[in-house]
């Protein structure tokens, strides 16, 4: 038939035709038409989220600076052995520092916040029994990297990452920041150090959020800064020669430190 229509009607043109016709008309609302699939997707996926997990809440917002907790978890974890935990920022402006062992759940629960807000921002709901917050930016260096291509070490790129949080603040922005082991690119003497002047301006800036770190010379800021620096801390006890975990947060000061004694039950040291 093509050939027939091709050698007879010029088909093929007049279809050229048709289609330059439609083009012209309506050409200019395809990307339109492309927005609207994105967004249709983006919302059943939520909407698919949401019908998988009948056990999350919706997540309520605060007009204030006000972000609760209750029982919060990863959503990627099973739920047969994650372990939920509970926090609450009363006011911007507070920050809280969070020591623990190794292994100890301290970089998880960071994730577990950050998921969460970034789901409650969404309009989806959250792995919690309860969750209040207030719409804010939410900024974390948890992964920094080095990078062979740019000419910048991990070091340099953890005080990019810094640099970037401090202007984001000081541009009077809302944001809601989460620091794993800031600094650990360097030395300890100048980690402790340059992790205590961050801290400190960031108090100055009013800056809210949590930063997990092994340094236990940073719980002293509490004293320093009472009301805006906050201690958590996630423990491990030894028994029977083994390590225990209950992934629990608590107020205070890790007391427990477990790096040696994971490297003698390797066989990496005596």
């Amino acid at each position: 038939m093509g050939v027939v229509l091709n050698a007879l009607l010029l088909w093929d043109i007049h279809c050229l035709i048709s289609f330059e016709k439609w083009r012209t008309k309506y050409g200019n609302a395809v990307f339109l038409w492309l927005d609207s699939l994105t967004e249709f997707d983006a919302l059943s996926s939520l909407g698919t989220f949401a019908f998988n997990h009948p056990d999350f809440v919706f997540p309520e917002i605060s007009g204030s600076a006000l972000w609760e907790f209750r029982s919060v978890g990863h959503p990627l974890l099973d739920p047969a052995d994650r372990v939920d935990n509970d926090l609450l920022v009363k006011n911007e402006g507070e920050i809280f520092i969070v020591t623990g062992p190794n292994m100890a759940g301290k970089s998880t629960f960071l994730r577990a916040v950050g998921v969460n807000i970034m789901l409650a921002q969404a309009g989806a709901p959250v792995c919690a029994k309860k969750m209040v917050f207030k719409p804010v930016c939410l900024f974390t260096s948890m992964r920094t990297t080095d990078s062979l291509q740019q000419n910048e070490s991990y070091f340099f790129a953890e005080l990019k990452r810094l640099k970037l949080l401090l202007d984001k603040i000081g541009e009077e922005e809302q944001v809601f920041f989460l620091l794993d082991e800031i600094l650990k690119g360097t030395n300890s003497a100048d980690k402790s150090r340059g992790s205590e002047a961050v801290i400190s301006k960031l108090v100055k800036l009013k800056g809210t959020g949590l930063i997990a770190t092994h340094d236990l010379t940073l719980s002293d800021l509490e004293n320093n800064f009472p009301g805006k620096v906050l201690n958590k801390c996630f423990d491990a006890e030894i028994v029977d020669d083994h390590l225990v975990f209950n992934y629990k947060l608590h107020d205070g000061v890790t007391k427990n430190m477990n790096a040696v004694f994971l490297m003698k039950k390797m066989g990496i040291i005596e």
